[in-house]
């Protein structure tokens, strides 16, 4: 069975030092301070360790072979995204890492599928980004859940959604930039609890924003099972019932009436709660997500769903079927 890990994340071994070209910090580097090791940083802070498979497309293959898994989408960390540069830095940004991801596509076509990221700061600039996204082979973009702590609902985004329609690109939103963080340091708590919120704050953003309305053919797939969304529908539906006038101000639909038009990935790390996300999402609308390779993402890639209680018409949507709807794609082209 043809298995398709859609939610992977890469970044180039070497990153310009670019608070001192762009003269402003928040930027990342890395510091390559022993072998297949590095240290991203920003500025002197440490952020994070990472290890030699987080920019090395030829350690990755093997170690998601170990999984029976012939294929990765491979997209950038968020924490490059540089949402907060000015609109001509974070272009120059995006293009840096895209190249990095199609020129890794281009060598490895039958092992990775690429999605690019845009300076969605600047949407003038994002739709120029979107263009060349698409001459150079990547099948759709990652963006955060919130831009700048704004909603992804923003009129000023639309362009963006209208040209990753027209232009037939797919949409992955990741958490990232979590509300609250600086209140909940502890325990790891913006990881854990902040980044659900921040899922079902895009998911319920869209929706009520009426996105999926005014895009209809528009493809997105929501990470992390969705977050906290799915696990909270009954709550969030109950809201837009009994306080219209709050709530329901610029799409009078329900938000159950969304279930199943978009996609979200498996990672629940629980069997039961996939069958629950299943239930009301449908297999052809969950795809199969491991986050490689960080920790808090599925260290053996849908092991879980392998050996649990599914039948395998479903497993086999979760593990190909889903994703290749999503990016538009066939079997074919990677076999």
């Amino acid at each position: 069975m043809l298995k398709i890990d859609m939610h992977t994340h890469i970044m180039p071994r070497e990153l310009p030092k670019w608070a001192q070209k762009f003269g402003y910090e928040g930027f990342i580097h890395l510091d390559h301070h022993r072998q297949g090791y590095a240290r991203m940083m920003q500025g002197d802070t440490f952020f994070r360790e990472i290890e030699q498979n987080c920019w090395d497309p030829t350690v990755r293959i093997p170690e998601y072979e170990k999984f029976n898994t012939q294929v990765q989408v491979i997209c950038t960390i968020p924490v490059l995204f540089a949402y907060f540069a000015k609109p001509e830095h974070g272009a120059e940004v995006s293009r840096f890492l895209n190249d990095d991801i199609a020129d890794i596509v281009a060598k490895y076509p039958k092992n990775y599928i690429g999605l690019g990221t845009v300076p969605m700061q600047a949407p003038d600039l994002a739709v120029k980004e979107l263009e060349r996204i698409k001459k150079i082979g990547l099948k759709g973009i990652q963006i955060g859940s919130n831009i700048n702590d704004k909603n992804l609902s923003e009129e000023e985004f639309h362009p963006i959604w209208e040209a990753c329609q027209e232009l037939d690109l797919a949409v992955m939103v990741h958490p990232w930039n979590m509300m609250g963080k600086k209140q909940m340091e502890k325990y790891w708590l913006p990881w854990l609890v902040g980044m659900p919120a921040e899922t079902s704050r895009a998911i319920a953003s869209m929706i009520f924003g009426g996105v999926f309305e005014k895009f209809k053919e528009l493809r997105v797939n929501f990470c992390h099972a969705s977050g906290s969304f799915l696990a909270t529908i009954g709550r969030i539906e109950h809201g837009f019932n009994c306080r219209p006038d709050l709530v329901a101000i610029d799409n009078p639909i329900n938000p159950r009436e969304y279930l199943g038009k978009f996609w979200v990935d498996c990672i629940t790390h629980d069997p039961l709660m996939l069958e629950y996300v299943l239930k009301l999402q449908g297999s052809k609308k969950v795809t199969l997500g491991s986050d490689y390779p960080f920790p808090l993402g599925d260290l053996e890639i849908g092991k879980f769903i392998e050996d649990g209680d599914f039948s395998e018409d479903v497993v086999e949507d979760i593990f190909c079927n889903s994703t290749l709807e999503w990016l538009k794609m066939s079997k074919d082209e990677l076999l």
